[in-house]
């Protein structure tokens, strides 16, 4: 008989079936309100590989060595991230990065100045290769200790002036508005005007706030700035003389000020709108933007930097520029309620504009200086 066949043993199939997957583009597209695509490179790399492939002819049965040149996925890796945001924030977005990269993401989660405190405490064996900040403080003092690397301009061009220091070590992710959240029972002829009108004995033991909350920091160090030492802490003397309620963080203060317990705190913007997504327009608190361009009108950032002994420096430029792409900036505004830091994102319509918002002229540089705010805080017996 005439007639030849070959027979592809199993390995052959297999090797087949990793030709036609390698052949496929990783795309990622967001699960919330973007239809964008993002699209990750996939490093692949080369191998040939020797198979036995069996001729048959009757009666005799032929063994024949053929190579075979094949495409592999390189293993991605791992990247490890020291986070001052808090995991119910960003835990989400963090994981799309990993589904899209197929990086393996290790993260730490604490307070944004112990994380960074640590960081320095680690030196040059620190296993961290990027710092996630709440705010511009704990980056700028990270900055000034050497510690952040330059970035591309590739990372930081698409990202708004205002939302960058003008030495590229970091850039931000998000904005985050200041504000004072107050009991829904107020009316508007009751509400101050400025943070100044705060220290009116009417407010004495209805005030609450966060004095070891970084974003409150970062608001009293623009205050240091804008007002001057000597005003600042006057400010926050008369402050103390109205007994305020002292909370350690944002959350409890929204809450506080829905029950009644306070009036107002002061806050970040965006807490409220996350107790009011999940209980309705009913609930019992509400923002109250202060236009008087003043410190109480700051818009902070949340933003990144790469250690400069990072061990994974290729994935954390990947994990900033996935950060900084439309498909994760609409995961801010749309999930979490900050503003978007590039442009051609729509803002939430719970938020003003920052046409609406009149914020005092402030760089980010201006906002490094924590250590400063916190001497103060402990002269006043603000900090144990």
């Amino acid at each position: 008989m005439d007639n030849q066949f070959r027979i592809f043993n199993p390995r052959m199939l297999i090797l087949m079936g990793i030709m036609l997957v390698a052949a496929l583009v990783v795309t990622f597209t967001a699960s919330s309100c973007s239809s964008e695509i993002v699209e990750v490179p996939v490093d692949r790399i080369v191998e040939t590989e020797v198979v036995k492939v069996v001729e048959k002819e009757v009666p005799v049965e032929v063994i024949k060595e053929v190579e075979v040149t094949v495409e592999v996925e390189k293993d991605p890796g791992e990247l490890v991230l020291y986070s001052g945001r808090k995991e119910s924030l960003v835990g989400a977005i963090v994981e799309q990065f990993e589904d899209a990269t197929g990086i393996d993401v290790r993260v730490k989660y604490d307070k944004t100045f112990p994380i960074a405190a640590m960081i320095l405490e680690e030196g040059n064996n620190s296993p961290a290769d990027i710092f996630f900040a709440q705010d511009p403080g704990g980056l700028g003092f990270l900055s000034a200790a050497g510690r952040l690397d330059r970035l591309s301009t590739d990372i930081t061009d698409p990202v708004a002036d205002w939302a960058k220091p003008a030495d590229q070590t970091w850039v931000g992710l998000s904005g985050r508005a200041r504000t004072l959240v107050y009991s829904g029972s107020l009316s508007a002829d009751e509400l101050p005007a400025s943070l100044e009108d705060l220290t009116d004995p009417k407010w004495k033991g209805k005030i609450g706030w966060a004095p070891t909350n970084s974003s409150f920091q970062t608001m009293i160090t623009g205050m240091r700035i804008a007002w001057g030492e000597d005003k600042t802490k006057t400010w926050l003397q008369d402050m103390l003389a109205n007994d305020p309620l002292v909370y350690p963080k944002n959350t409890p203060q929204v809450a506080a000020a829905a029950s009644e317990e306070i009036n107002i705190g002061l806050v970040n913007h965006y807490y409220l709108h996350r107790f009011v997504a999940e209980e309705g327009d009913t609930f019992n608190a509400r923002n109250l933007y202060l236009s008087n361009g003043g410190p109480g009108s700051l818009v902070m950032v949340a933003g990144a930097g790469i250690l400069n002994t990072a061990p994974n420096k290729e994935n954390a430029e990947k994990f900033l520029k996935f950060m900084t792409s439309k498909v994760a900036q609409q995961y801010f505004t749309g999930q979490i309620y900050e503003y978007p830091v590039v442009d051609g994102v729509k803002t939430h319509k719970f938020l003003p504009t920052f046409a609406e918002l009149n914020i005092p002229a402030l760089s980010m540089e201006d906002l490094s200086d924590l250590e400063g705010t916190q001497e103060i805080f402990k002269e006043l017996g603000m900090l144990d």
